[in-house]
């Protein structure tokens, strides 16, 4: 399956092709390879069965190519690799999960278990923020959320159209407004370098601690 998120962002089902499918770890992520173009890392975004669900920005010749795949087509997969978000150091205390743009697709594997199994944390936080709203992704996702007694969820842009009924404002604002115990508290930040500065900074100063 192929969706499309924004206007350069897509997001893919990968089906196994005769061999058992991938069973990777919250955080990790894949070589992806377009076959005659090239290999990129992506995040792993998450699972459906036994579907490998992986958002995509194309940003050169191979992301392009692996955007462009229609249903049918076969691509190269490699992995997982890398690290595991250290989802049970949370256990029994406050998550909280800070995205901005595209950043929420190395996340979503996190919230997606942090929600499956909720009663594991206290409390869980999903703050999220985007350019404008055209560059929100997993926004049907994001709508049925809203309803989640489980989940407090805010989501802002920088920038608002007349339609946007939400936030404006960086995401770090977010975290002045949002109701968590900084004291047992872990948080999962993903986003561009400089948002990511400026959310430690303001979740210092909430009382969160650095490791």
């Amino acid at each position: 399956e192929r969706r499309r998120e924004t206007a350069d962002t897509w997001t893919l089902e990968l089906e196994p092709v005769g061999g058992p499918p991938l069973a990777p770890l919250p955080g990790q992520f894949t070589m992806l390879y377009a076959f005659g173009i090239g290999e990129v890392p992506i995040s792993v975004s998450g699972r459906n069965g036994d579907r490998l669900v992986q958002t995509v920005r194309a940003v050169g010749a191979v992301t392009e190519a692996i955007c462009a795949a229609e249903p049918g087509t076969v691509l190269g997969v490699r992995g997982p690799f890398g690290n595991a978000w250290p989802l049970e150091l949370a256990e029994g205390g406050e998550l909280l999960i800070v995205a901005g743009g595209i950043g929420l697709a190395p996340l979503h594997g996190a919230l997606e278990h942090a929600l499956m199994h909720r009663d594991r944390y206290r409390g869980l936080t999903l703050l999220y923020g985007a350019r404008t709203p055209a560059d929100l992704i997993y926004q049907v996702e994001l709508g049925e959320l809203r309803e989640h007694a489980g989940l407090q969820l805010e989501v802002t842009v920088d920038a608002a159209d007349p339609a946007w009924r939400g936030h404006v404002g960086v995401v770090p604002k977010l975290i002045e407004r949002a109701s968590f115990d900084p004291t047992d508290a872990i948080a999962l930040v993903v986003g561009p370098e400089i948002m990511m500065r400026f959310t430690i900074e303001a979740l210092v100063e909430r009382g969160v601690a650095l490791d």
